[in-house]
C-alpha cells in the first residue's frame, strides 16, 4: 500500500525546509528537537493531571498521573515514553497519555525514567520496573480497579515488554496486558524492514544506531532486558497486542516478537497499519489515518482490561 497522503504531504513539507537529523545532534539538542515535534497540548480534555515524584527501590522517579473524567475504580496503564532511551520525557508523551486515559477509561501513569547517555542500560529498565511495582502496590490509593497494563512507544515499547518479563521472572506484580506500539525488541538492524524503510520515513537506521550507541554497550545488547526478543522463554507473559507500521524500520522485529509470543503460548496479536510510519500515535489528533489506528489500539486495550 502507498504511504498515506497525510504523511506524503508532511514529508514534502519537511523536504522543503530540511533540518538536521537527530543522529547529527547532541543528546541535549535531540531532546529539544523532540519536544518541538511532540508539544504539550493543554487543550486536550482530561479529568485531572498530577505530577508526582514517587519513592521506589530504584530511587525517586518523576511520574505524571492522568485520571479520566469517568469516575469509579479504573484499570491502571503504565506508559513508558519513546525516544530511543535518550530523548523524550513526560511532556513529549503528554498528548498520547491524555488521549489514552480518556478514550480507554483508564488511569495512565507516565514514567520519567532516567535517560542515556547520562544513565546507560539498565537504568531505564530499573526505573520502569520500579514504577510499575509502586503502582501495583498503591493501586487502591490511586483509584485502581486491580487491573494493570503496560504500554509504550518504540523504546517505551521495549521497556513495557521488558517489565513484563521481569515481573514474570521476579515474582513481581501481575500484569494483565501489554500494548506495544512499534517496539524496539532486538538490537539486530539487518531485518528487511530496515532495508526497506531505513531512510526517508521519520525513524532512520542512523538514528537507531545513535540510540543504541548512547544506551547500551555492544556486549550487553543481546541481554533480554535490552533485546526482549532474545529471552530464553516468552512463556507465561501477559496477553499482548503489538502495533507496527508498514513504513517503519522496526516493523519486522515487532512482527517477530508477536510471532514468538504466540509460539510460546501467549495470546498475542500483531496489527500492522498499512501506509503509516513510525510514531503514528503522535499524529492521531491530526491525521485521519493515524486516528483510525489509535481508535483500534484503544479498542484492543478496553477489551483486554474489561
Amino acid at each position: 500500500m502507498p504511504l498515506a497522503p497525510e504523511y506524503e504531504a508532511m514529508f514534502a513539507a519537511l523536504a522543503a525546509e530540511p533540518g538536521p537529523k537527530i543522529s547529527e545532534l547532541s543528546p541535549a539538542e535531540g531532546r529539544e528537537m523532540y519536544r518541538m515535534m511532540r508539544p504539550v497540548n493543554p487543550e486536550l480534555a482530561i479529568g485531572s493531571v498530577e505530577d508526582r515524584v514517587i519513592e521506589t527501590d530504584a530511587g525517586a522517579i518523576p511520574v505524571r498521573i492522568y485520571h479520566p473524567a469517568a469516575g469509579g475504580p479504573l484499570p491502571i496503564l503504565m506508559n513508558f515514553h519513546g525516544g530511543g532511551w535518550v530523548i523524550g520525557d513526560l511532556d513529549t508523551a503528554d498528548a498520547v497519555c491524555r488521549s489514552l486515559a480518556e478514550a480507554a477509561d483508564c488511569i495512565v501513569i507516565s514514567v520519567d525514567y532516567r535517560l542515556a547517555p547520562e544513565h546507560v542500560y539498565p537504568a531505564a529498565v530499573e526505573d520502569a520496573y520500579a514504577a510499575t511495582c509502586w503502582a501495583a502496590a498503591n493501586a487502591a490509593a490511586l483509584g485502581g480497579s486491580g487491573r494493570l497494563a503496560v504500554t509504550g512507544e518504540s523504546a517505551g515499547g521495549n521497556l513495557a515488554a521488558v517489565v513484563c518479563q521481569k515481573a514474570r521472572d521476579e515474582s513481581g506484580p501481575v500484569i494483565d496486558f501489554q500494548l506495544l506500539a512499534y517496539p524496539v525488541v532486538d538490537h539486530d538492524l539487518s531485518r528487511q524492514s530496515y532495508a526497506d524503510n531505513g531512510e526517508g520515513y521519520l525513524l532512520e537506521t542512523g538514528t537507531m544506531v545513535w540510540f543504541w550507541d548512547h544506551y547500551c554497550e555492544p556486549e550487553r545488547r543481546s541481554e533480554p532486558a535490552a533485546s526482549p526478543l532474545r529471552a530464553e522463554s516468552l512463556a507465561g507473559l501477559p496477553p499482548a497486542v503489538v502495533l507496527t507500521a508498514e513504513f517503519d524500520p522496526l516493523r519486522d522485529e515487532g512482527a517477530a516478537y508477536a510471532e514468538a509470543l504466540a509460539a510460546a503460548g501467549v495470546r498475542a496479536k500483531h496489527i500492522c497499519f498499512d501506509g503509516l510510519v513510525h510514531d503514528f500515535l503522535a499524529t492521531s489528533g491530526l491525521f485521519g489515518c493515524s486516528k483510525a489506528a489509535f481508535e483500534q489500539a484503544v479498542a484492543e486495550l478496553k477489551q483486554a482490561l474489561a
